[in-house]
C-alpha cells in the first residue's frame, strides 16, 4: 500500500506517519520502518532513489 498521493519524504524530514516505507528507486529493495515524529533516515549508499514512500501503515484507518 503506498500513500494516495505518491509523496516522496526525504531523508531528514519528520515522518508523517508511522509505517513501513520503501525507497522510491523503482527496485522495491530498501525498506525502513518510521515512527510519527521521527526523523527519516538516509537512504543506503547504493540506493538510487531519492526518498522514502509508504508502503504500508501501522495503523490504518487511524
Amino acid at each position: 500500500m503506498s500513500d494516495e498521493n505518491g509523496t516522496v519524504h526525504h531523508p531528514g524530514e519528520i515522518v508523517p506517519e508511522s509505517g513501513i516505507y520503501e525507497c522510491n528507486c523503482g527496485d522495491s529493495h530498501e525498506y525502513s520502518t518510521d515512527v510519527k515524529g521521527h526523523r527519516f533516515p538516509p537512504l543506503p549508499d547504493r540506493c538510487t532513489g531519492n526518498g522514502w514512500r509508504l508502503k504500508t501503515a501501522a495503523h490504518p484507518g487511524s
